[in-house]
C-alpha cells in the first residue's frame, strides 16, 4: 500500500515537472530540420557525383562528409542547439550517430584518451552497433541456410 502511494506521488510529481510539448510544432520542426539534413546530404552526394567516382565511392563519401559535419558540429557545440529544436529530426539522419559518437569522445576527453575517450566514445552507439551487427550476422545465417 505504501509503495504504490508513493508511486502515485512520483507519477503526479513527473507530471507535474515535466514540460508541456506542443506535438505538431515539434513534429513539424523534427521534419524540417530531418530534411535540411538529407537537402545538405543530397547536395553533397550531387557534387561529389559529378567527379569521376564509382556510384559507391560517392555514396561512402557522402556518408564520411555528413559523419564530418555531425561531429563538427557538436565539436563546436551548435548540434545541441539544432537538436533542442529538430528533436527526433536530427537523431534519424547519420550526423545524429556521429552526434552520439562525439559527444561522450569530448565530455571524457579530460579522464585521457585511452580511459576517457576510448572507453566513453561508444556510450551511448555501442548497443546500436552491438545489435545492428548481430542482427546482420543472425539475418545473413538465416538467408545462407534457407
Amino acid at each position: 500500500m505504501n509503495v504504490r502511494k508513493t508511486q502515485l506521488e512520483y507519477e503526479k510529481l513527473v507530471k507535474q515537472k515535466s514540460p508541456n510539448s506542443n506535438l505538431a510544432k515539434d513534429i513539424c520542426f523534427s521534419f524540417i530540420i530531418g530534411g535540411l539534413f538529407c537537402v545538405v546530404g543530397q547536395l553533397i552526394n550531387f557534387w561529389i557525383s559529378t567527379s569521376n567516382l564509382s556510384e559507391d565511392d560517392v555514396g561512402s563519401l557522402t556518408s564520411a562528409s555528413m559523419i564530418l559535419i555531425g561531429a563538427l558540429l557538436t565539436g563546436f557545440g551548435l548540434y545541441d542547439n539544432i537538436a533542442y529544436y529538430g528533436k527526433a529530426g536530427t537523431l534519424v539522419p547519420i550526423t545524429g550517430f556521429a552526434n552520439s559518437i562525439t559527444s561522450p569522445a569530448i565530455e571524457y576527453k579530460t579522464e585521457g584518451y585511452i580511459l576517457g575517450v576510448g572507453a566513453k566514445m561508444f556510450t551511448i552507439a555501442g548497443p546500436v552497433l552491438v545489435y545492428g551487427i548481430s542482427a546482420s550476422v543472425i539475418y545473413g545465417l538465416i538467408y545462407y541456410w534457407f
